[in-house]
């Protein structure tokens, strides 16, 4: 089975839900003239809410732009995206600010903790951005930590912790806002094999528990965990529903 034979329309769409995201006709285009460059072209793509998916492609496939507009890092140059059915392609900063913090939990390749707080203040900050009360902050911070397995390393700052626990400190501070959407950009791309299942374990579980998770990633063996893979290329979406064995077929 070769590439151009896998046909979205012979791969079954999950059973219909309620869209959380949905990019219709979008458009990212940098520079003008000669040196334009169009790194988004008319991409139309949904994720159902409670989905786990995988964004794939190669270097250059826009991917990583996807990502950024889906988690409203960046606007589109045209087209809108709606995200829990608001229209959010053309939000000012500060409203895409109140978005970010209100609806979308993000975990990175790097951590990206602050070094001089211990675990359990990295997991509160995201929620002093949101008025959340100074008690109620430390409780939710301390359940978001136990839920990741570490419970026991709250008082314990990131160069106390290994690569592993580093990345659930940052995954327990992407939930604590209680998301309607989990992005991951390659998550698992500083880790070893052991500590990226471990990872990767507590994002199936997190989405059995009804988040949304978004990931995207080079690897093939880390997307064939996700329940649905989306493939661009050339800025286009080529396959919107492949299921895990369809990477098989692909080269990746």
């Amino acid at each position: 089975m070769t590439t151009a034979s896998i046909s979205d329309s012979l791969v079954p769409n999950p059973v219909p839900k309620s869209a959380i995201i949905r990019l219709e006709n979008i458009f990212k285009v940098y520079g003008s003239g000669e040196t334009e460059v169009k790194a988004l072209n008319n991409v139309n793509l949904t994720i159902n809410e409670g989905e786990y998916c995988s964004i794939m492609g190669p270097s250059g496939s826009g991917k990583s732009t996807a990502m950024n507009i889906i988690g409203c890092l960046d606007r589109p140059t045209d087209g809108h995206y709606y995200l829990d059915n608001v229209d959010v392609a053309q939000m000012d900063d500060k409203a895409l600010a109140h978005i970010r913090n209100k609806k979308l939990g993000f975990v990175f390749q790097q951590f990206h903790l602050l070094p001089q707080l211990t675990a359990l203040e990295n997991v509160m900050l995201p929620m002093a951005y949101a008025n959340v009360n100074p008690t109620e902050r430390r409780d939710r911070a301390v359940v978001a930590l136990t839920r990741v397995g570490l419970e026991k390393r709250l008082n314990n700052k990131p160069n106390q912790l290994s690569g592993g626990q580093q990345q659930r400190v940052a995954i327990a501070r992407a939930i604590v806002n209680r998301p309607v959407v989990l992005l991951a950009d390659e998550p698992t791309g500083a880790l070893d094999s052991r500590t990226t299942q471990e990872v990767l374990d507590i994002f199936t579980e997190l989405n059995a528990s009804g988040i949304t998770v978004v990931m995207v990633t080079h690897e093939p063996d880390v997307a064939r965990q996700t329940q649905r893979i989306v493939w661009f290329r050339d800025g286009e979406v080529i396959h919107s529903h492949l299921t895990p064995n369809d990477l098989t077929h692909l080269a990746v």
